[in-house]
């Protein structure tokens, strides 16, 4: 009897461990989140997604994510009157925000279509991103800190200060007015009252992902290939 109970319990064991440390998600699994949350029916395109999830796998086997639950996908290849930021918790399977997000002033009227990682051109710059801490500026108020981590893409965030920050030119009201959002200096932009508790999601280490179907940068992210 007490043979038999000892084998049960080594059986159990794995099972109650994985159940004390919450839902487990492997790579297969992240796979099928796309489908499993029905991303496509929020507009997010399959591409922008197996691209921001194979970095986010680099990312975590290179042990660079401090959080390696979360992943933020800006889906620049849709209107810019479409709600085209989603941030993702891999673990819980779960779409925790999917909100409108401005792109830079010189990227695109609607629609974004040109990028650059240098100041002064008041564009956005695409590819793998590290969210630092929250900060609040005169200017902006509260914000999150960027830190681009491909050369020549968007490695220049810090210094050009993109940030995301809340702005009223982001709003389903400026839609309305003018069909569009309005458009940025080059940073993410969200609806004012979206930027803190997206900003407090996200902040300290989880991986954002900003996504165009740029050849150029396809070709030669080094996240990426």
């Amino acid at each position: 009897m007490l043979k038999k109970l000892f084998i049960l319990l080594l059986v159990l064991l794995p099972v109650l461990n994985k159940a004390e440390s919450g839902l487990f998600t492997g790579p297969d699994e992240e796979n099928n989140i796309y489908a499993v949350l029905n991303l496509s029916f929020y507009g997010l395109s399959s591409e922008a997604y197996q691209l921001a999830l194979k970095g986010f796998q680099r990312l975590k086997a290179e042990g660079k994510l401090l959080n390696s639950s979360i992943l933020t996908i800006i889906d620049f290849s849709q209107s810019s009157s479409k709600k085209r930021l989603y941030v993702i918790d891999l673990y819980k399977k779960t779409l925790l925000y999917n909100t409108y997000v401005a792109h830079g002033r010189n990227t695109g009227e609607e629609y974004a279509d040109k990028f650059s990682n240098e100041s002064g051109t008041f564009k956005s710059s695409l590819g793998f991103y590290i969210t630092k801490n929250m900060a609040v500026g005169a200017k902006v108020g509260l914000s999150l800190i960027l830190q681009g981590i491909e050369k020549g893409f968007n490695d220049k965030a810090l210094q050009r200060e993109i940030i995301i920050h809340g702005a009223d030119y982001a709003t389903e009201k400026f839609i309305q007015k003018n069909g569009r959002l309005g458009r940025s200096l080059g940073c993410p932009s969200l609806p004012p009252d979206q930027i803190k508790p997206v900003a407090e999601t996200i902040k300290e280490g989880t991986c954002l992902f900003i996504y165009h179907h740029d050849d150029d940068y396809l070709r030669k992210s080094a996240v990426l290939n």
